[in-house]
């Protein structure tokens, strides 16, 4: 009798919506916006990325608009690029799947500590200038956080989810043959060579190419059938 009655229920059970076509197209769209995002913050920047707690007070004194948009442009970098980095890895899994759980591994742990301990898009100095705090003690703070060996150690593993695990993800796209062989390379060059770039302006550009690369997973997303995304719905 009870499994008379479990067939029927199973018979008569209304079919599970298919989310499959909202989940690859939303990740098409989410992967190039963290690079995209982040390459616009430098070239925008009055600063460098790794200059002084000083030099960003006087910059946020003489260019404190400029700086408060900075903040929100870089939302989407720091929201963003975890789903942006699993969007790569979902498309290149199957056609390289060594390269592509190698740097998955290294970037999204990475990521994951980078955006979990270290500060966000709100700037120590931008928040000294517009609440009128004393720059000397905030001074202080952003050293001690600098020196702190958790912040050393999510600094350490965030740079090398930018430079290792983007370049591993990179070259996975490009041998995964999902999308054109020159999105893989410029993901795997944009990422890894970040760090190295001095200049605000130059690094900005970098992380732009990065972005073209991101669009690889866009590109794989866009042309897959949901099938291919993912198993349907039981």
């Amino acid at each position: 009798m009870s499994t008379t009655r479990s067939e029927a229920t199973a018979v008569t059970r209304k079919p599970l919506r298919d989310v499959r076509g909202f989940w690859r197209i939303l990740l098409a769209v989410i992967a190039p916006l963290p690079m995209l995002s982040n390459g616009i913050y430098y070239l925008l920047s009055p600063t460098e990325g790794n200059a002084p707690f000083e030099q960003n007070v006087a910059a946020a004194i003489a260019h404190g608009d400029r700086m408060s948009a900075l903040e929100w442009i870089q939302m989407p970098f720091v929201t963003l690029l975890i789903p942006a980095a699993f969007a790569v890895a979902w498309v290149a899994r199957r056609g390289a799947p060594r390269l592509t759980t190698a740097g998955a591994l290294i970037a999204l742990t990475g990521f994951c500590a980078g955006f979990g301990n270290l500060p966000g898009t709100v700037s120590l100095a931008n928040l000294t200038v517009r609440e009128g705090l004393d720059p000397g003690t905030v001074s202080k703070l952003s050293t001690a956080l600098e020196e702190h060996p958790i912040m050393q150690l999510s600094g350490l593993l965030f740079i090398l989810g930018i430079t290792f695990g983007l370049l591993l993800l990179g070259i996975a796209l490009w041998r995964s043959r999902v999308a054109p062989a020159w999105m893989g390379i410029a993901l795997a060059i944009g990422g890894f060579t970040h760090p190295f770039l001095g200049n605000h302006v130059i690094a900005g550009i970098g992380l732009l190419v990065a972005a073209v690369g991101f669009t690889g997973a866009t590109y794989a997303l866009l042309r897959m059938r949901n099938d291919d995304f993912d198993l349907p719905a039981k």
